[in-house]
């Protein structure tokens, strides 16, 4: 366990100094090659736990502190273990004492020891008392930034508790079942033998009552599922696409709305993204399940002019580079990564890829936009921008109960996301 506490302390100081948590577990994973598979898990386990829950644990941290510690490290440390005394099943001696050991490695530390000691058994006697004090604080209690907590609540006063609260859980497992190799029924069926349970998420989903590694699913590598979130896999069924038609994802990278699409139809898929390395990954997953695109372009979605063959397309996804802000369960460092600032940045680049993909949109043709954030600048107000700029744009409306003006709030079985679909007449 200690060694599990000194690099997941690591890792949490380097995400907080800027860096992005799925970057700086790939670097651990490559820098302790003798890791085994359950030190990799607690390590990632406790360092997703710390991000997810860090305004609750900063809370309760700045009660129990006299004054703010001068050595972050050490700072960071105790945040690791106040999440285990917390979240995990871990015996509360064996933590603080492995703590203990823990800070001996850290520099700067020398006599810190006691105070590490002190502070973690001083959170085991008055448990009930700072949980409570730590709600004091907004941040204490929702876990975001102030500035994340103060946008959702002036953009959505009815809903903002909720999203925030389910932004702090667990995220769930959802397969889309591969209609052109199998069914949900005869999938359930499977996991059923192996005794994995499962829900009906849609009727081409199933969301695990326990997550588990892709390499265990049944027929994962013959393509028979992808893991997708349910709210991401609304996108392929909203462009509404038909066998023959011209279709383009604009921002297609990791690919799974673009195999979605193959897996609906029988289409011409242009797939295009900025990102070569990610590209040869929608590749590999295109083989997996079977698929051929048409095209696979490394460009630029706002410079057409670079890659585009002068045909318009039936159908365009622009799924474009947002804040990430709905998904931030399954990336908790992004609440603390973002600034409000950069939403701004993302809207300006937003609007600048819409207007180079309308004019390669055929008259009569739909195009699907998307994001993953839950705020407005990136959203409705972009949206609205766009059609007062395009007169040729028309609104259509949107099915399901749970999308309103747009946006999909992020609950307890899907993420966020906000969908804008619009004619070109």
């Amino acid at each position: 366990m200690i060694k599990t506490q000194r690099l997941a302390t690591a890792a949490v100081s380097k995400v907080l100094a800027g860096a992005s948590l799925t970057t700086v577990l790939q670097d651990t994973w490559h820098n302790h090659p003798d890791l085994s598979e359950q030190q990799r898990g607690a390590i990632q386990d406790l360092s997703y736990g710390v991000l997810r829950f860090y305004g609750q644990l900063d809370a309760i941290l700045g009660l129990l502190l006299k004054k703010p510690l001068k050595n972050k490290e050490i700072s960071y440390l105790l945040l690791v273990a106040l999440y285990q005394l917390e979240y995990s099943r871990a015996a509360p001696h064996a933590v603080v004492d492995n703590a203990v050991s823990a800070s001996l490695g850290v520099n700067g530390s020398r006599g810190l020891q006691g105070l590490v000691n002190a502070v973690l058994r001083n959170f085991i006697r008055q448990h009930a008392t700072l949980l409570q004090q730590s709600t004091e604080s907004e941040v204490g209690r929702y876990s975001h930034p102030q500035w994340w907590i103060d946008k959702l609540r002036i953009q959505y006063p009815q809903r903002y508790e909720a999203a925030l609260e389910a932004s702090n859980l667990r995220p769930p497992m959802t397969l889309r079942i591969n209609q052109r190799r199998t069914t949900v029924k005869e999938y359930l069926d499977r996991l059923s033998q192996l005794g994995m349970s499962a829900r009906p998420a849609s009727d081409e989903a199933l969301e695990l009552e326990q997550p588990v590694a892709v390499e265990k699913l049944p027929g994962f590598a013959q393509g028979l599922v992808s893991v997708q979130d349910t709210g991401a896999q609304l996108a392929a069924k909203l462009l509404d696409v038909s066998d023959s038609m011209r279709v383009l994802d604009a921002c297609a990278a990791p690919g799974g709305k673009s195999a979605h699409l193959l897996e609906l139809a029988k289409v011409e898929l242009t797939v295009l993204d900025s990102d070569s390395n990610r590209l040869t990954r929608v590749s590999r997953n295109f083989s997996r399940l079977g698929l051929e695109a048409h095209r696979l372009i490394h460009g630029d979605a706002s410079r057409p002019a670079l890659w585009w063959d002068g045909n318009p397309f039936d159908r365009i996804l622009a799924d474009v580079p947002c804040s990430a802000s709905g998904v931030t369960r399954r990336h908790p460092d992004i609440k603390w990564l973002r600034r409000e600032s950069d939403l701004l940045q993302f809207a300006a680049k937003q609007r600048e890829i819409l207007d180079a993909l309308w004019p390669i949109l055929s008259s009569g043709g739909k195009l699907l936009y998307v994001t993953c954030s839950v705020f407005a600048e990136e959203n409705r107000l972009q949206m609205e921008e766009f059609l007062r700029r395009h007169p040729d744009a028309r609104p259509l409306p949107l099915s399901g109960a749970e999308i309103v003006d747009g946006q999909l709030m992020p609950d307890s079985h899907h993420d966020g996301f906000f969908y804008a679909l619009v004619l070109k007449v």
